[in-house]
Formats: C-alpha cells, structure tokens, sequence
C-alpha cells in the first residue's frame, strides 16, 4: 500500500469507509482516549478543525483503548462524551486495537512510514517514555503506537508526511498542519 487512500476503516456504526474519501485534503489522523491525561488535546483539536475545514482540512478520530483502559465506553459513549465536553464536530471512527496482533491496519502502515522517535526531553516525557515501556511490553516489536493521542499529517496526496507524539505542543501541531495547507 502506498497511501493512507489505500486502506479501509470502519465509522461508529460499523461501515466500511473507504479513505479515498478523503483524497485531496489533509488529514490529522489521531487515536484518542476519553480517559487520558491528554483528553484535553480535543480542544485544540476542534478549534483547529473548525479554523481549517474549509481550506481542506479534516481530522480523523480512532479511539483506543490499549493505553492503561482509557476509553473504556461503547462507540456510542465516546461520540457523546467528545461532542458534550468538546464539541468535536470532525470524524470520529470504530473504537479500535493500534498495536499487537490485532493492530488495525491502518496505524500499523502510519507508524511504518513515521515509526516513533521519542517523547522528548524532561522528566515528564522521561516519566511517559517508562510507563509506555511498561503497557507496551505485551505488544513485542508490534508496538507501533505508544500512547493516546499520537498524531499522524497526512498530505493532499495522501502520503505520511510527520508524526507528532501526545507530548508535541498543539501549536506546532497547528503550524505544520497550516504549513502544508498553503
């Protein structure tokens, strides 16, 4: 496969949803948790969202619950949890696995073309990088995604062009996702 267009995915209610769907825009592709410590990265998201949509720009949200049992609810939960307390309005997807065995597809290509290259510096991201160690034991050399709310910029072309870990600042998020914008 060469393209994020390439894949399949399922929306909330269990369809097959074709990513050429989303041919020509840029995409932010993230896997989300309700119960994380970086659940309130949906608010940047969703300004982002409603600041970029119309210049081809779409999120595309795959909640996951391998990270400590952080989104734990139904489909059906996590949409109204994110449009009550957010008020995501961008594409929210089937509740998903990222790493192991049963790794969707899809993230298991993002981190092939992107693969992780760190939390950064400081004794927060230190901190991070040993628990993600610790809960991504289990998934071998299949970890391919190590915590809640890892990023991926998808270009009009569809191709990975940057991966941002859930320690990236959202302003440099914003700036890279406008850079490939203009």
């Amino acid at each position: 496969m060469s393209t994020v267009y390439d894949f399949n995915v399922k929306d909330m209610k269990g369809n097959c949803v074709s990513l050429s769907e989303y041919s020509g825009k840029v995409l932010l592709i993230v896997n989300t948790a309700t119960g994380c410590g970086f659940t309130p990265h949906y608010e940047p998201l969703e300004a982002m969202y409603k600041d970029l949509r119309d210049k081809g720009f779409e999120i595309l949200d795959f909640p996951c619950n391998q990270f400590a049992n952080q989104a734990p609810g139904s489909e059906d939960e996590i949409h109204e949890f994110c449009t009550l307390k957010f008020g995501t309005e961008f594409p929210q997807f089937a509740k998903i696995d990222v790493n192991g065995e049963t790794a969707d597809p899809l993230f298991a290509y993002l981190a092939s073309e992107k693969p992780f290259e760190g939390f950064g510096k400081g004794i927060k991201n230190a901190a991070l990088q040993k628990f993600t160690d610790m809960n991504n034991k289990a998934f071998g050399d299949k970890a391919y995604i190590k915590w809640n709310f890892t990023k991926f910029l998808i270009d009009r072309e569809g191709k990975v062009v940057a991966r941002f870990e859930p320690t990236e600042d959202m302003g440099n998020v914003r700036k890279a996702v406008e850079d490939l914008l203009n």
